[in-house]
């Protein structure tokens, strides 16, 4: 058996034995005291859950998104072995050529737009 489906074999199984695991555990009922957000030993003075706007969000996530993309990117010369630079370079292109291509198509659909 090679080292590859040793370890697929090893993680199928761990992933198994955690979601067996997680279903025979007894389910915690939530109550008031539980659900109540903790600020210090202190009475809460507000709701925890204030509105905020959904731009945040969507720019945090489009953040995440180029960002994870940039980071997966960088090691990418040492990380495939080809035959020759030129189909490296090739790759980076293309992959670099499509988060372009995905950054423009959000700046056109107005998710970079800050509304007032």
């Amino acid at each position: 058996m090679s080292l590859v489906t040793t370890i697929i074999t090893i993680a199928a199984v761990l992933a198994i034995v955690l979601a067996i695991v997680a279903f025979w555990l007894p389910q915690m009922t939530p109550d008031h005291e539980k659900l109540s957000p903790y600020e210090c030993g202190f009475d809460p003075m507000g709701s925890a859950r204030l509105p905020f706007s959904i731009r945040f969000f969507l720019v945090a996530i489009l953040f995440l998104l180029f960002d994870l993309e940039i980071a997966l990117l960088l090691p990418l010369p040492w990380g495939i072995q080809l035959p020759s630079p030129l189909t490296t370079f090739m790759w980076t292109t293309t992959i670099l050529i499509l988060l372009t291509l995905g950054l423009i198509y959000e700046w056109l659909q107005g998710g970079l737009e800050w509304a007032e």
